[in-house]
């Protein structure tokens, strides 16, 4: 009996012993180790290097006070370097993984039929049905983040449009209005013809031709030009791709004039740079050096004070003129609208977590911050009336093109037929075809991807 008691004063002590172990390592987690304690969100996105203002917007805006407060959550930084294009077969890759995919990851709206329909993303339907902030976003700019099943896969994180960025200088040099607006293709030409005689040492007029360039060849370029034709690239009324017709033809009858026949574009040792944006923006046209570029009103943000090339009163030395219809027709201007969202993968391992960071990224005051740090448009209309975002240069501008802007097919193909475009669209620019013979090329091609069934002629 004795033994009895003194195995069992022994069991007990060594269970208490045991418990205040216990206690002693949970508390030391507490207090020199809070981060095993944390869940950790990795955001994935694409860095575009140094001055990459998404980046600065997350480390010095946002990370601070996010953190705090929501002490259980860390949040890490998970970028991936690369082109364009390269970025969205890398993410792909990534989500494929509960081991590799990240918890948010920022999705370009062209890209969400493809990544929904291959169940990459994480339906969000029943979180935005109790967000109540969800009424707050532009209704149009919705339907970038809603796939082709009707669900939304991510909501809007920024917004954009295009147009033709101009340097006063060189226009004052060549005796071109300074406050420019051409109405039709033609003004675009004859002001690069001028330029091109009487500032030698400055490239008339730009875009990006380079299929390394990915999306931004399609959309910059390509797309703002045809969709100032009669003629879109996907007919909504029969869910059909138009691949053939005036409007394509004509869109690379112009790019050939810009880089062949006319000769008014960059040598092809820019042209054909994976590194195009950056050379012109940051070195060409605020040195003066390129006379019009077709391009997006993000590439302020190169010129804010923290920017690669901070310019002071910078609407004093560059115009933003909207794109003209090719031959001035009604609407009379077009651009096309695209922009960034916020996803959560769906082997993503802390799905309500990732909802809590997408939730404060798209709040009222960081949606306006991370605009005015991108250079970019807010999503939010009540964030446009934050002062600090609404008396940005060119704000009144770049917002006013919206209302004649496009949106890209919501289509799966898409992202395949863009690839085409950007095929066609360099072949041409380098002068390897013609422009007939382009097109037939992306003719074939496209019938192949979405089906013969799928296609109108014209």
């Amino acid at each position: 009996m004795k033994r009895a008691k003194r195995i069992t004063s022994i069991l007990f002590c060594f269970v208490l012993v045991f418990m205040v172990a216990l206690t002693g390592c949970s508390s030391s987690k507490s207090s020199g180790g809070l981060s095993s304690k944390k869940t950790e969100i990795k955001i994935t996105w694409r860095d575009q290097g140094e001055h990459d203002n998404l980046k600065q917007f997350l480390t010095k805006t946002f990370i601070p006070k996010f953190e705090k407060e929501n002490p259980d959550i860390k949040i890490v930084l998970n970028p991936i370097q690369a082109s364009e294009g390269d970025y969205f077969s890398k993410v792909a890759l990534a989500m494929k993984s509960s081991s590799t995919a990240p918890d948010v990851v920022a999705e370009d709206s062209f890209m969400l039929n493809s990544d929904a329909n291959a169940g990459y993303l994480l339906k969000l339907d029943k979180y935005l049905k109790s967000w109540d902030q969800w009424d707050k976003y532009q209704e149009n700019l919705k339907a970038g983040s809603k796939a082709q099943d009707g669900s939304y896969y991510a909501i809007p994180g920024t917004s954009d449009s295009r147009g033709l960025w101009y340097n006063k200088s060189v226009f004052k040099k060549a005796g071109l209005p300074e406050n420019w607006q051409p109405k039709n293709w033609d003004d675009m030409i004859k002001a690069a013809e001028i330029i091109k005689k009487k500032v030698p040492d400055a490239i008339p007029l730009s875009m990006g031709v380079c299929k390394a360039n990915g999306e931004s060849v399609s959309m910059q370029t390509f797309e703002m030009l045809l969709y100032g034709t009669k003629e879109t690239l996907y007919d909504d009324n029969t869910k059909k791709w138009i691949v053939s017709g005036k409007g394509i033809n004509d869109s690379l009858k112009f790019i050939d004039q810009v880089f062949n026949k006319k000769k008014l574009g960059p040598p092809l040792s820019i042209a054909m740079n994976s590194n195009y944006a950056s050379v012109m923006f940051q070195d060409k046209l605020p040195k003066g050096k390129v006379g019009i570029i077709l391009d997006g009103y993000w590439n302020l943000g190169n010129y804010k004070s923290d920017g690669a090339v901070p310019i002071k009163n910078v609407d004093k030395i560059l115009g933003f003129a909207a794109m003209p219809t090719q031959y001035g027709q009604d609407p009379g201007t077009t651009t096309m609208v695209g922009g960034w969202t916020w996803a959560i993968p769906t082997k993503s391992q802390h799905h309500d977590a990732a909802w809590k960071v997408l939730q404060a990224l798209g709040s009222k005051e960081m949606q306006a911050k991370r605009a005015i740090s991108e250079g970019n448009l807010t999503v939010r209309t009540d964030s446009a009336e934050i002062p600090a975002y609404k008396n940005r240069t060119f704000i009144p501008e770049a917002t006013k093109y919206l209302e004649n802007g496009h949106f890209r097919p919501a289509n799966d193909k898409y992202p395949n037929v863009s690839t085409e475009i950007q095929n066609m669209v360099e072949s041409v620019a380098s002068g390897k075809v013609t422009p007939a013979k382009a097109a037939q090329t992306f003719k074939k091609n496209v019938t192949r991807i979405v089906g013969s069934d799928n296609v109108i002629t014209k």
